[in-house]
């Protein structure tokens, strides 16, 4: 009976009588895999002509589909690690030393020198528009320059510690990048107010802002993307704290104020808006 099976078994695989290897004959095997390889060049053509046409509908420079952002997040400099806290002692310098370096670091590429070369005199409080001219496009676009002493105090030219060795901090904000957002209508620009979370309301004591009412430029709208505005620098705004409440943590909400961006909601706790810790200890 074994070997009975064994036979049954092995003419199966090859069978010298019918000449059949796993029960098809050569040209049955070769119709098979005549018909596959056909049927996968078709499918991988069918793959590149779909591709090809999807390529040509894109724009190198701009995306064709984008997410209608309505009201934009916000971000502070300095950031320690992924936490929205600012702690540190007067009395100690390497507690705030690396905060001064953070903001040295981040407002380099703002270097009077830097801009000058690279970007433009914009004219102020009117949006820096580059249409294209049908079918020729206006790439790469020219961008506004927004020179680090715009700042003043918050610059790091008069002060390299940001006023952080005598108690007095500088927080650097800024919008997150839109394509072809125009923050603003009727001339009126963009600005930015901090205050205090409602029991630390007492605390904050008086705010400075640079550039004046914390103001974002229209100058540097809209923006057209990291390829077509290859030089673009984000305006920024600094906030400077002159007498805070030391040795307490002082929580502190920053929110861009415009007549046509909605306020963010309580379900989206970053449009918008920021918020982080400051605490100055003195002991």
């Amino acid at each position: 009976m074994a070997k009975d099976g064994d036979n049954s078994w092995k003419e199966y695989v090859w069978n010298p009588r019918t000449r059949e290897f796993l029960g098809r004959t050569a040209s049955s095997w070769g119709l098979i895999l005549l018909f596959y390889l056909v049927f996968y060049i078709f499918l991988a053509g069918m793959f590149t002509l779909t591709m090809y046409v999807m390529l040509q509908t894109l724009d190198d420079h701009k995306p064709t589909w984008q997410d209608r952002l309505s009201t934009p997040g916000m971000v502070i400099r300095p950031k320690a690690d992924e936490t929205y806290e600012i702690v540190y002692n007067i009395q100690k310098t390497e507690s705030w030393d690396l905060y001064a370096q953070a903001l040295d670091n981040f407002l380099s590429p703002y270097n009077n020198t830097i801009q000058a070369e690279k970007n433009n005199e914009c004219k102020p409080d009117q949006y820096f528009e580059q249409a294209d001219s049908g079918e020729v496009k206006n790439n790469p676009k020219r961008s506004c320059q927004f020179n680090r002493t715009i700042l003043e105090d918050c610059s790091g030219v008069n002060d390299r510690y940001y006023g952080y060795q005598d108690g007095r901090p500088c927080i650097i904000i800024k919008l997150n990048r839109v394509i072809g957002m125009l923050p603003g209508k009727d001339g009126q620009a963009p600005f930015v107010t901090c205050g205090a979370k409602r029991e630390d309301s007492e605390k904050i004591g008086e705010l400075l802002y640079f550039p004046p009412n914390g103001t974002f430029n229209l100058m540097y709208y809209p923006y057209y993307g990291k390829k077509a505005q290859v030089n673009y620098s984000q305006p920024l705004v600094a906030v400077k704290f002159l007498n805070i409440t030391t040795n307490e943590d002082v929580n502190i909400e920053c929110r861009i104020n415009a007549n046509n961006i909605p306020i963010g909601s309580e379900r989206d706790k970053f449009a918008g808006r920021v918020s982080f810790k400051l605490r100055i200890n003195t002991i």
